[in-house]
């Protein structure tokens, strides 16, 4: 059975589970698997077939990437140019925080994140295709949090929320790694990093990439550095300078 159509239903299981859980540090919680699912599942059948390559896993969407788009670390600019896609929200979405609307591909905000890695991606490697015959980007994690006028990360959510938080994305791990069989995983930032080690153990090895979040001073200087240095083994080999 194609990969693609298997983490099609570990997206729409851990969309499921994650929409029964409730919360009381956030006020507003986005699940972009269930209103941008066009847009990931988009993503998933084009790029999810296929073993043995690099998992690359991120924490959670931002307010202007996945949650907008449905695919991860999705800046609308990186989706609508690099990526070729056109995906659409559902009718009903869910209740918006004033400051952050859902706009889906009419949103004039680009994701940092996302338009420092895909921009990269298309540097380093040119196409989707050429990029995604060697990775795969899956986040730990689906839902934006809310709160206090802000982005939350997962790690600010309240002990409870974070356990039960962390249950159905775990499982969803498990099946993502046993479907795809990468050689290696590479967590995006400190918080996935911890996540991978906890659920997989010594089972797989893990790396550390530092996040690409423009929030980050040392990303700003020096992130596509770090992921040449860090990613090296499974780049294809930079063309020789001449002389």
């Amino acid at each position: 059975m194609a990969s693609g159509a298997s983490l099609e239903r570990v997206a729409r299981t851990l969309a499921r589970d994650l929409d029964h859980l409730s919360w009381h540090t956030p006020s507003h919680v986005y699940n972009p698997l269930i209103y941008a699912w066009d847009g990931h599942r988009q993503y998933l059948q084009r790029f999810s077939a296929g073993s043995g390559r690099v998992l690359l896993v991120g924490m959670n969407p931002g307010p202007w990437g996945m949650a907008q788009t449905g695919v991860p670390f999705g800046s609308v600019g990186a989706v609508r140019d690099w990526f070729g896609m056109q995906p659409r929200l559902a009718r009903v979405l869910p209740p918006q925080h004033p400051r952050y609307p859902l706009l889906g591909m009419q949103c004039q905000r680009d994701e940092g994140s996302g338009k420092r890695l895909w921009g990269w991606a298309a540097q380093r490697v040119g196409t989707p295709e050429a990029f995604f015959a060697r990775f795969f980007v899956w986040n730990y994690c689906p839902l934006l949090f809310l709160g206090q006028g802000h982005n939350l990360i997962p790690s600010q959510l309240k002990s409870p929320e974070q356990r039960a938080l962390e249950a159905p994305c775990n499982a969803a791990l498990v099946q993502v790694v046993r479907r795809l069989q990468p050689q290696a995983v590479v967590a995006f930032g400190r918080y996935a990093q911890k996540q991978l080690q906890t659920v997989l153990g010594d089972a797989v090895p893990v790396h550390y990439l530092l996040h690409p979040s423009p929030a980050n001073p040392v990303a700003n200087r020096s992130w596509a550095q770090h992921a040449e240095q860090v990613l090296a083994p499974w780049l294809p080999a930079l063309p020789a300078v001449p002389g």
